[in-house]
């Protein structure tokens, strides 16, 4: 027993500053994207808690430990008569998924998955496997209810038909603290994407 205790109590500060070293690394990245959506971002955007009634000011939203949100046509005023995304939901997008640097994506700023038709081309000529087997330019179905990122589904949840987003998320809502195929162990992701159908 007294081996046991022994262990543990050699092994808890190893698991206290694992501990420390993962929320240290997550509120460097929540702090780094806020900084980035508030300054850097085109538009700048403000908190949705900032927002004032009657502003068309462009905001995000932040859900869960932690992804954060901006819907460019959140004031488009058709928009509350598109069928919203809900947890039950299936949903069609077309997407681009980037691994985020803090700073501003562009058209030179090659995503590390898409379903972009745009992008087929490119990704042609970089010898990426087009087609069956291999990269798919269909639009994406996506069962809520299934086994998603779950940084994905929070960016999801309340979206509606037609809407155009920018979702950014700290490591641990997308591929967590391990490599995942070519994506750095605790990488912040970005998904661009449109809302082609919710049923």
């Amino acid at each position: 027993m007294k081996r046991l205790f022994f262990i543990l109590y050699l092994a808890f500060p190893l698991f206290v500053l694992g501990c420390s070293e993962e929320e240290d690394t997550l509120s460097e990245q929540r702090e780094k994207l806020v900084s980035y959506l508030e300054r850097t971002h085109s538009p700048t955007l403000i908190p949705d808690t900032s927002v004032e009634e009657g502003s068309q000011l462009p905001y995000y939203t932040a859900s869960g430990n932690t992804v954060y949100r901006y819907v460019k046509n959140i004031y488009d005023p058709d928009r509350a008569n598109r069928a919203e995304v809900g947890p039950n939901s299936t949903v069609t997008i077309t997407f681009r998924t980037y691994v985020f640097q803090f700073s501003n994506i562009t058209d030179s700023t090659f995503p590390f998955w898409s379903n972009d038709p745009l992008l087929e081309n490119a990704y042609r000529e970089l010898g990426l496997s087009v087609g069956e087997g291999g990269w798919t330019f269909e639009p994406l179905r996506i069962e809520m209810r299934g086994d998603i990122l779950n940084g994905l589904r929070l960016a999801l949840l309340g979206c509606r038909e037609g809407d155009e987003v920018e979702a950014y998320m700290t490591y641990n809502m997308a591929y967590g603290d391990s490599n995942f195929s070519t994506i750095p162990r605790e990488s912040p992701i970005a998904w661009f994407f449109t809302v082609d159908a919710v049923e």
